[in-house]
């Protein structure tokens, strides 16, 4: 049976080195403002972490950082930029409670079938301790499809992605908009999310 992420599996294990060496620049302003918000050495879950940049500059800021990617070949790629170990699991199994201060999910939650980020959003804020905060980035659009590399998208607008965190729990959150692009080089409009995990 083809589901919504064969096709992003079959990209990422295809193209992981090529992936990974075109995502290496870091967002650096977007990784500034989350770190702003935690405390010296704080924990940190990195979501789809990729090549492993943005772990890596977290991890020489001084946080104690934990890397994930769902897919064993980028998962690789990131262990020979970090030197240590890089866990592989996907965002349905995510089953960590109130393990992190904050959690960065940089261009990765917006893989997940529409009828699926519910669920992932709530484990994600699960994972977080209370107060923790979440970066959360998507491609904005108005319904799921797939790009000219075979990979599924979830497209959301704001309205709806706002509703999507309302409904799972998250507090204080905000999505800002920016213009940008990605590895297929095309202009896109980006939504980035911040999220916090309100106290009971």
């Amino acid at each position: 049976m083809t589901t919504s992420n064969d096709g992003n599996a079959r990209f990422y294990r295809d193209n992981a080195a090529a992936y990974a060496g075109r995502a290496r620049r870091t967002p650096t302003a977007r990784l500034d403002k989350f770190l702003a918000g935690l405390r010296p050495g704080a924990s940190v879950l990195e979501l789809g972490c990729g090549g492993g940049q943005d772990s890596a500059y977290m991890i020489a800021r001084g946080f104690e950082v934990t890397p994930t990617d769902g897919s064993l070949e980028l998962a690789a790629e990131a262990e020979r930029l970090l030197g240590r170990h890089v866990k592989v699991i996907r965002f349905e199994e995510l089953c960590w409670r109130e393990r992190f201060d904050g959690i960065w999910a940089e261009a990765c939650l917006l893989h997940v079938p529409r009828a699926s980020l519910g669920d992932v959003i709530a484990r994600v804020l699960l994972a977080l301790k209370v107060s923790g905060v979440l970066h959360a980035s998507f491609k904005a659009g108005d319904r799921e499809g797939r790009d000219e590399f075979g990979r599924y998208y979830n497209y959301p607008s704001r309205d709806w992605l706002l509703r999507q965190f309302a409904a799972t729990g998250w507090g204080a959150i905000e999505i800002s908009e920016a213009d940008g692009g990605g590895y297929d080089g095309k202009p896109t409009r980006w939504l980035h999310v911040a999220a916090t995990k309100p106290k009971i």
